[in-house]
């Protein structure tokens, strides 16, 4: 026997705790995001909330977000400013700045600054001081542009002549659908928030008490990859005459969407329902991260009951998040789950299995583009995905299937799976209301079949 062979047999063999208790490595390319890190290239040519707009005073706001420690503002005449924390003069912080009228003056000597940077006064200066002239052209402020969209602050923190449009997804623009912000914080690596996404059968076991009975369902599982951006986790399960397709959906590099937490069980039909989020994953540096969201209440979403501060917990993680220890192991959620594999967990020391193919198919998409990055290929954009507004597919839609006696349930759940991903995907030829409800009327004709 050779000597691998003799140590994979230790290694497997019972009580082997003392052949296993090595240190796995991180994905250090995915996982860093620092500035200058593969990934955090990366990530810098996206758009990404980093605050809730209501949350912004009138005084600064020091952030961190991809290793950078920031300082937000809005000055009095409405303008949103993100620039560095320390001033270029003395390196004074600008958490302690004042916000004028026209950008923000820091506390030590008075610098003024617009929100792109620029430096407008330096009062400590005589008016025809050849240094203050130069200082004015020649020093920047390090700054990034800030969007302000329904309730979040997006900004940009790539290279200014790479900055992409801002993508609109249909979700967005939902009729009669209230869109509430909220963040949720974990002390943990962004990618082991992300994963859960396109891991439909974590929910099985994680979530099935802290929703509903049809969550415990296993069903079929499949996993879709599109346009290069976008991948796709369906859960296609039976609850009693019922036959109940779940979408969750990642769009690279982290926008997120699923079905609805409390809107449906599995036992009433239900065309086309709507993510109970639109949230995006964000790094605050290496060991934590931000999910900033909407919670998307109405017909569509979810029950107009959980729009509270408690709800939209509930919605992002199946529990509280302020609870005791005993009961995060009694019932743990998402930030228990995540968080318990540590600060960044140690993936060399994972096994994937058939079920993680989502998993494992966007991060390989994720190292793409991160190589192509480096080898001075850009990434593509969400925008790419549509000439206008893009389609989302994060749904619900549960038909009245009754069993067949005849045929193996097992198929006709992924005969269904197939043709309701089907009639999402032909929807992708309009946009909005009209692409909405030409999917809703196909999926009507199935519900309505007489037979299947």
């Amino acid at each position: 026997m050779s000597e691998v062979t003799k140590q994979d047999k230790e290694n497997f063999s019972a009580f082997c705790g003392y052949h296993q208790n090595w240190e796995g490595q991180s994905m250090g390319t995915l996982t860093a995001t620092g500035p200058g890190t593969t990934c955090g290239e990366y990530l810098r040519r996206y758009w990404h909330p980093i605050f809730i707009t209501s949350d912004l005073g009138d005084r600064p706001r020091l952030i961190k977000v991809m290793g950078e420690e920031l300082v937000l503002f809005r000055d009095q005449s409405g303008q949103y400013g993100l620039v560095h924390k320390k001033c270029p003069h003395r390196r004074a912080s600008l958490e302690y700045g004042r916000c004028e009228n026209r950008g923000i003056r820091c506390c030590y000597h008075g610098w003024l600054f617009d929100v792109d940077g620029t430096v407008l006064e330096i009062p400590g200066e005589p008016e025809a001081s050849i240094s203050a002239v130069n200082v004015k052209s020649r020093v920047r402020l390090g700054a990034y542009p800030v969007k302000e969209f329904n309730g979040l602050l997006f900004a940009y923190l790539g290279p200014p002549e790479e900055r992409p449009e801002f993508p609109i997804y249909d979700a967005f623009h939902i009729p009669d659908m209230t869109m509430t912000p909220y963040a949720a914080s974990f002390k943990c690596n962004w990618i082991q928030v992300l994963d859960a996404i396109v891991d439909p059968v974590h929910t099985a076991f994680l979530h099935q008490s802290q929703f509903s009975d049809g969550f415990g369902r296993m069903g079929e599982i499949e996993f879709y990859h599109r346009d290069k951006l976008r991948f796709l986790g369906t859960a296609t399960r039976r609850v009693d005459d019922n036959i109940w397709v779940r979408v969750n959906e990642l769009i690279l590099p982290n926008f997120t969407q699923a079905g609805a937490a409390f809107a449906t069980d599995g036992t009433k039909e239900r065309l086309f329902g709507r993510s109970a989020f639109t949230r995006w994953v964000v790094p605050v540096d290496d060991e934590e991260c931000i999910a900033f969201a909407w919670g998307n209440f109405g017909d569509r979403g979810d029950p107009m009951e959980w729009n509270t501060a408690e709800g939209m917990q509930l919605i992002e993680q199946g529990e509280l998040i302020d609870r005791t220890y005993e009961e995060k192991q009694r019932s743990p959620g998402d930030v228990e789950a995540v968080e318990g594999m540590g600060r960044i967990s140690d993936h060399q020391r994972e096994y994937l299995v058939s079920g993680d193919r989502g998993v494992a198919m966007y991060r390989n998409q994720l190292r793409k583009f991160c190589r192509d990055l480096e080898n001075g290929k850009r990434p593509p954009q969400p925008a790419d995905l549509a000439q206008n507004i893009i389609p989302t597919y994060g749904s619900d839609t549960v038909l009245n299937i009754p069993l067949d006696d005849f045929i193996e349930d097992r198929s006709v759940l992924q005969e269904i799976n197939e043709t309701v991903m089907e009639i999402l995907f032909a929807g992708d030829s309009l946009e909005g209301d009209a692409r909405d409800q030409a999917i809703i009327a196909r999926l009507g004709e199935i519900a309505n079949a007489q037979s299947w």
